[in-house]
């Protein structure tokens, strides 16, 4: 996590002050968060990537996936915190870093415990990403934020590592990126997005994304800003939910074969989240990909679980 200092030095966080404050849910009509089950993902062939988007999906290719199970929802926090009060596991935005990882001249706040948090800028040319000490799973925003009402939302604010090591404790694994992308399809021909070739509708939203001018404001026209409740939008074919929107997830896949200067590798992690908009990120699609740096937390990465079957 420690190589986002000099990241976010460069990107002009370094003066950012004050008590950032999260993004405020809308009350939407969602019933309530799916149940957490597994469901099996047959073998089979399809087209991973693309070739008429950004340069890191092509090519498009055929690849061959074995059969597997995976998790129909994204993990939760009440998945997250049974967990962590079963094996008193602390993740990585909890953990002080090392003085001697952190470089010379760095703010006090990079000395600190916390994680990366998204907060819209007051105006142009300002980051929306700052690093804000105290920013773990149980704060995901920072001291101030907590996720009191938030149990079936999915759990952020998780390193790689973390992600791991609860897919361990659950006799799991994270998917592959190959894995991830072939479950988002559904078995179907490849489209534009999980439900067919049409942009996300305002009127019938089937995923939680952004909607309105990002970075500076999201109108919440999905019933949500932030995280929605896990399964509150449609399944795609095989029953899975939130494969596009809400978090990125991440996978066993590396990324690139790049490290960062403590040899830390960036993986891969799909399906867009909360924040991508048709005006700048337009990830919510299966063949899209983005790196992030393993020991990096922030508030729109979670994960879900796969594991080997046979047939």
């Amino acid at each position: 996590m420690l190589d986002l200092v000099p990241i976010l030095i460069v990107m002009g966080l370094a003066g950012c002050s004050g008590e950032p404050a999260g993004p405020a849910g809308v009350q939407a009509n969602c019933a309530s968060a799916k149940i957490a089950q597994t469901v099996f993902i047959p073998k089979g062939e399809f087209v991973m990537g693309a070739d008429n988007a950004y340069p890191e999906e092509a090519p498009a290719r055929p690849v061959a996936v074995e059969a597997f199970s995976l998790d129909t929802t994204e993990v939760t926090n009440n998945q997250f915190a049974a967990f962590v009060d079963a094996t008193g596991y602390k993740t990585t935005a909890e953990r002080v870093p090392d003085p001697g990882l952190v470089p010379d001249g760095a703010p006090e706040r990079f000395h600190q415990a916390g994680a990366a948090v998204f907060i819209p800028p007051d105006s142009a040319g300002q980051s929306w990403w700052q690093y804000v000490p105290g920013a773990n799973w149980r704060h995901p925003e920072g001291p101030g934020s907590n996720i009191d009402e938030l149990g079936s939302h999915p759990v952020v604010q998780v390193s790689y590592e973390d992600a791991i090591a609860y897919a361990d404790w659950a006799g799991r694994r994270l998917p592959s990126e190959a894995e991830w992308e072939y479950a988002a399809r559904g078995g179907e021909p490849p489209t534009m997005y999980t439900w067919g070739d049409t942009p996300p509708s305002k009127t019938d939203p089937p995923a939680n994304t952004w909607q309105g001018l990002f970075p500076i404001e999201d109108t919440g026209e999905d019933g949500y800003r932030g995280t929605a409740p896990a399964g509150c939008f449609s399944a795609n074919p095989y029953g899975l939910y939130d494969m596009i929107g809400n978090v990125w997830e991440w996978t066993a896949s590396p990324y690139d074969d790049r490290t960062n200067a403590s040899g830390e590798a960036s993986m891969a992690i799909k399906g867009g989240s909360f924040l991508c908009a048709p005006n700048f990120c337009v990830r919510y699609r299966p063949p899209a990909r983005q790196g992030q740096e393993a020991g990096l937390p922030t508030n729109h990465i979670g994960f879900r679980t796969a594991s080997d079957v046979s047939g």
